[in-house]
């Protein structure tokens, strides 16, 4: 499994990478615009991502932002979101509007921090990714 961490917080960026790089490559973003490049540098290299786990709010460009560009690139490219990347939005507030807005732009799961390894691992069961 490849998967991406954007996160400006160091604490759940560190903890994030610990818990997925047992699972496979795990490379490190600290916002929105870097997630992009990333996810475009992946694919165009023929090896995309199954899983990237983006904090919401990040400076330059937030998670919800991240994730209309990274849909946006996915359905010019002919794929549906549920055949993209698996997309977890991440975020320390308890917000409902945040949360629907989330998976209104198609995001696939979202966890609450403090980053919980156990929660961490069961949504990655919950999306075949383990």
């Amino acid at each position: 499994m490849k998967s991406l961490v954007v996160e400006d917080d160091f604490t759940s960026r560190i903890l994030l990478q610990e818990i997925l790089s047992r699972y496979g490559d795990c490379h490190i973003a600290v916002n929105g615009k870097e997630a992009v490049s990333a996810f475009l540098m992946a694919r165009n290299d023929g090896h995309s991502y199954d899983l990237i786990c983006m904090d919401i709010r990040m400076p330059e460009m937030n998670g919800q932002e991240a994730l209309n560009e990274i849909r946006a690139h996915e359905k010019a490219a002919g794929v549906s979101s549920s055949e993209g990347v698996k997309i977890v939005m991440t975020t320390g507030v308890d917000d409902p509007k945040s949360v629907m807005d989330a998976f209104y732009r198609l995001c696939d799961a979202y966890l609450l921090k403090p980053i919980d390894k156990a929660k961490v691992l069961d949504c990655m069961k919950e999306l075949g990714l383990i």
